[in-house]
């Protein structure tokens, strides 16, 4: 099995919150329990997934989100010039689920600190495999279009802003390498909602030209990663979208895939690839030698166990464009996004970790 992250059999991060820490949250809420008490609690829950995860037979292990309300918003909030907004229509999932949370920027974009970097430091002294951490993309920032965020009064033109904003994420990679956090994933679903034409529309009835774009979120991206430490291995994760089990956009990779694998910096990618929303594997082979995939084959979104044979079938099959020896396996997304979680028990999200475990170790043994 590989020794280095990303693992053969990985996953992206996010666990379905246990009842406890969802009773403690509203209590929380509520003002019925301390921020104390809270934390002690979501201490416990996130031990607790640590050692499942490390029982699953998983090389790396995360705190499973299990602070967050979502998967982007919390990490955003720690950002300095960021105000987070709750607009009156959220993003349009194909379930219909929606839960609004924009960013406008109110001073200049920068990074003084972030409480994230603790929660890394616990997940690391609780763990005894790669401790992996997960922060949104710079793009989420101006996701509803950067006219929406950009302050002119604070920036008169965007590059000023999208400088600012790279260079935010510079100091705050930076500041995990520094914590000594050496597996870090980036979460970027905007590579793959451009790809499809429908979210193209709404790019540009938001100003902003649909076409730029994925050139613009590669910059950023090699912004944010330029002075991370030369052991920290980079991943990016795009996905057409995880909440509540349903997701937003649909649509093959290959509009993006020779400037994401070949103009991004990055040293591995965990692609989505549970069904025939994402294409075929095709754009694998714009991947260039060095690089790795972690393919999303494992659904998330439901509990039915894929078939071990059919895991293996698409393996080969991916192998096509791609060396199996730049394969690794993961689920698609992870199992909760947002505080809510997936439409699936948690014995069933372990029996998924599992069975990627299993399918990792037959396929590379």
């Amino acid at each position: 099995m590989k020794s280095t992250p990303p693992f053969r059999a990985d996953h992206v991060g996010s666990l379905l919150r246990p009842e406890s820490l969802k009773r403690a949250r509203r209590q929380f809420a509520a003002g019925e329990i301390s921020e104390d008490d809270l934390r002690r609690i979501e201490d416990d829950a996130i031990r607790a997934v640590i050692v499942a995860q490390e029982a699953a037979g998983l090389q790396s292990a995360t705190d499973g989100e299990l602070r967050r309300e979502s998967w982007y918003g919390d990490f955003l909030e720690g950002l300095d010039g960021l105000e987070l907004f709750r607009p009156q229509e959220g993003a349009a999932f194909k379930s219909g689920a929606s839960k609004a949370r924009g960013f406008r920027c109110v001073a200049p974009i920068g990074f003084s600190g972030h409480p994230m970097l603790g929660h890394f430091q616990y997940l690391r002294s609780q763990t005894r495999v790669m401790p992996k951490v997960s922060i949104p993309a710079p793009s989420m920032v101006f996701f509803r279009g950067l006219a929406n965020v950009v302050n002119r009064d604070v920036y008169p033109d965007n590059e000023g802003f999208l400088h600012d904003l790279g260079d935010a994420y510079r100091r705050a990679v930076r500041a995990f390498g520094e914590a000594g956090c050496k597996y870090l994933q980036i979460d970027d679903v905007s590579f793959a909602y451009i790809c499809d034409p429908n979210f193209q529309r709404t790019i540009a009835a938001q100003g902003d030209d649909p076409a730029k774009m994925p050139a613009l979120y590669a910059g950023l991206l090699n912004a944010a990663i330029a002075s991370k430490p030369h052991d920290m291995v980079v991943a990016v994760h795009t996905c057409h979208g995880n909440r509540q089990s349903s997701w937003m956009t649909e649509g093959g990779y290959e509009p993006v895939a020779e400037l994401l694998f070949n103009e991004v910096h990055a040293d591995a990618y965990f692609i989505e690839y549970d069904d025939e929303r994402s294409g075929g594997f095709e754009p694998l082979r714009f991947v260039p030698k060095g690089k790795t995939v972690v393919l999303g084959l494992v659904t998330s979104k439901f509990g039915t166990l894929e078939s071990k044979d059919t895991l293996k079938r698409r393996i080969e099959q991916a192998a096509k464009y791609i060396a199996l020896d730049q394969l690794c396996l993961s689920p698609q997304c992870g199992f909760a996004s947002t505080e809510e979680g997936n439409l699936l028990a948690d014995a069933e999200q372990w029996a998924k970790l599992a069975l990627v475990v299993e399918t990792a170790r037959e396929v590379w043994a």
